[in-house]
């Protein structure tokens, strides 16, 4: 079991930064630390939880950041399965793969995703369906979606956004643009401006 408390090397160690510069943060007040009766400074693994993720850090041990969150990847097309998953999994990210409707509604409830990376034309249960589901249930309805679709066109766009979509991006998608998308949305809510 991890321990609620940390000593500002473990924490330095998690964020892959120096004793100093772990100081300086605790100083100014921006990395909340107290100081136990013996005069040592300590710092909740929430706190540093919280600081990780305002800074957009990815640490080395588990349960911080991205390594925490967990993305869901619904789409029938095994090249996007497999460049998806590789892309997410190198930043820290734990992923699932769903290839249909269905499925992704099983993996939604026992994955437990903070995003869903939705393409709109999969086999059993469309995209637009799933979104519906997800998004009018109480229980899923935080999740964060990412609509992504091969079918571009104005319809597409306005049902899936109606149905809830966080985000839309069409295929084939850059990389690099998907992959803010997927931080953007995690981090705040909402997609990068532009796509």
């Amino acid at each position: 079991m991890e321990k609620p408390l940390l000593t500002v090397p473990q924490a330095a160690k998690i964020c892959s930064l120096s004793r100093g510069t772990i100081w300086k943060y605790v100083k100014s007040g921006e990395l909340k630390a107290f100081m136990t009766p013996g005069g040592q400074y300590r710092i909740n693994r929430r706190d540093l939880e919280a600081f990780v993720r305002r800074k957009g850090m990815r640490p080395l041990l588990s349960g911080y950041g991205p390594e925490k969150e967990r993305v869901l990847i619904v789409d029938d097309d095994p090249q996007i399965q497999k460049l998806l998953t590789a892309m997410l999994s190198h930043n820290g990210f734990r992923t699932e793969i769903a290839s249909d409707g269905f499925d992704a509604g099983v993996k939604v409830i026992a994955f437990k995703p903070e995003l869903i990376i939705l393409d709109l034309l999969i086999p059993g249960m469309d995209g637009f369906e799933v979104c519906r589901r997800i998004k009018e249930d109480p229980i899923t309805s935080h999740i964060q979606v990412l609509a992504v679709t091969g079918h571009d066109s104005p319809e597409n766009r306005d049902r899936i956004i109606a149905m809830g979509a966080d985000g839309y991006m069409t295929k084939p998608f850059d990389r690099e643009t998907l992959f803010k998308n997927v931080i953007a949305l995690l981090k705040h809510g909402m997609p990068v401006k532009g796509n």
